[in-house]
């Protein structure tokens, strides 16, 4: 195993605990991207500040010709109350950075020491964007900073980003070809009906029951309309209508989630779930008001890119050192609007420890990590970048 120097790692550790130990919520990273920014000034490095509120945009160039690579962490912490009792814990109760943004942040500043003190064994040629975003979690922070014009102002190539993941091993790194997180679409039905005594249903249009048959109806798009060998998950989270016992009301109303794993069914869903919910309506006399909202597209992993990355962690880690399994899943990530726009690669940095106890999963209010799996993120991007910009 190759990773960076014992001083590094420290430096990686004080990082990931000062910015765990003070969280802050997505568009409101005021502190930590001060921080990362008086990092990168004591660094010596001009760069891009209030980019979609509080995200960082910071280049290194080669000074030799060559495509621009974009490398990104997001800064973003949740709204969970931390129950772990430790010398980082969160100071902000109710906020908590039980996710890992807190590792990836650290990670891309200590990229930016590493690129200052040895440049050229990193960036043969070309240029490294570093991108510490904001608002990942449900905030589209990614999305923001591409509508600002980041890829454009700086001519963005490829991207990499990485992910500390509890569901795999640390010392492991998760790699896979195409998509590899799921889309996150929102919905809400308000079905309109008629209400009326619930001892005469005749004269009424129960909203209840048209919502029961559009919640069973909606299965069809899994089970008739995504291909079986394809991934699409619909779940009704939130069913809420009437207040007695014996009135049929007038409205139901639902709320749930749509995931999909390729741009195919992305593109299809939304006119699929239109059309089941409002025939469905239609066939009991009630009407169905939709809406309908994109969260972020699926997270899809350019073959070329993922081989690079799988090269780099054999590189650092050794052989068998990339897995698929636990790689894969239908949560969502906001890394995904890069990836529609330039090819790349997201993978995740084994951090679980089951003997140190640190096996709980994302968004857990115990979520920790073994710190090893900084210096390890670290070293395995460095050499990504160093292979794709040697060969682009």
């Amino acid at each position: 195993m190759k990773t960076v120097s014992p001083t590094r790692t420290e430096e990686l550790v004080r990082y990931r605990r000062f910015i765990h130990k003070h969280p802050e919520l997505r568009y409101e990273e005021v502190g930590t991207a001060d921080f990362v920014s008086q990092h990168l000034k004591s660094l010596g490095y001009i760069f891009q500040s209030g980019i979609a509120k509080t995200g960082i945009a910071c280049l290194i160039d080669s000074g030799k010709p060559g495509k621009t690579l974009l490398v990104r962490a997001d800064m973003d912490a949740l709204p969970i109350l931390e129950e772990n009792k430790t010398d980082y814990t969160s100071v902000h109760e109710g906020v908590m950075h039980a996710c890992g943004h807190d590792a990836h942040t650290s990670v891309l500043m200590g990229l930016a020491s590493e690129l200052k003190e040895n440049p050229s064994a990193i960036v043969p040629k070309g240029r490294v964007l570093l991108v510490f975003q904001p608002a990942e979690e449900g905030g589209q922070g990614a999305d923001r900073m591409i509508e600002e014009g980041i890829l454009e102002k700086y001519d963005v190539s490829a991207a990499l980003a990485l992910h500390v993941w509890n569901h795999i091993p640390v010392g492991k790194v998760g790699v896979v070809d195409g998509p590899m997180m799921a889309a996150v679409d929102e919905f809400q039905i308000t079905v309109q009906g008629i209400s009326g005594h619930g001892a005469m249903p005749q004269h009424t249009v129960d909203p209840i029951l048209v919502g029961s048959h559009i919640v069973t109806a909606l299965q069809s798009i899994v089970s008739r309309n995504t291909d079986p060998l394809d991934s699409c998950v619909v779940t009704v989270g939130a069913f809420h209508a009437g207040h007695a016992f014996n009135v049929i009301s007038e409205t139901a109303e639902l709320k749930g989630t749509i995931r999909t794993f390729t741009k195919e069914m992305f593109d299809k869903a939304p006119e699929l779930f239109k059309r089941v919910v409002e025939n469905t309506a239609s066939a009991f006399g009630a009407k169905a008001i939709i809406r309908y909202e994109r969260t972020n597209a699926p997270t899809i992993n350019h073959p070329e890119m993922a081989n690079l990355v799988r090269k780099a962690s054999e590189n650092i880690l050794g052989p068998n050192s990339v897995t698929e399994e636990h790689a894969k899943t239908m949560g969502g990530e906001d890394f995904s609007a890069f990836l529609m726009k330039v090819p790349g690669c997201y993978f995740f940095v084994g951090s679980m420890n089951e003997e140190k106890g640190l096996v709980h999963p994302h968004h857990s209010s115990k979520f920790d990590i073994d710190e090893t799996s900084l210096p390890i993120g670290l070293s395995v991007m460095k050499e990504a970048i160093r292979l794709y910009l040697e060969t682009h």
